[in-house]
């Protein structure tokens, strides 16, 4: 009987082969990649850190809400606006 594997048949047809994730190629990065997730990181630091003041009354008015202080914080970053 014949194995239709083909990391034991030595077939190359493009079959997933055994251990493959399915994942993306691994292609070199883009040009200015690593600039860009820095940017993003720093973006990302600085639209999470607030003073101890603003903190406690996001986490006041969250708790108005019935939310959390990270979900209310995320609708603030992602709308503009306080709610």
């Amino acid at each position: 009987m014949a194995s239709n594997d083909p990391s034991k048949t030595g077939d190359d047809s493009g079959a997933p082969r055994i251990g493959d994730n399915g994942g993306p190629p691994l292609d070199p990065p883009e040009p200015g990649a690593a600039w860009r997730l820095w940017c993003w990181r720093r973006a990302h630091k600085q639209a999470w850190s607030a003073s101890r003041d603003v903190m406690l009354r996001r986490l006041a008015r969250a708790e108005e809400l019935g939310m959390s202080y990270h979900e209310y914080t995320l609708e603030i970053l992602e709308r503009g606006r306080y709610l």
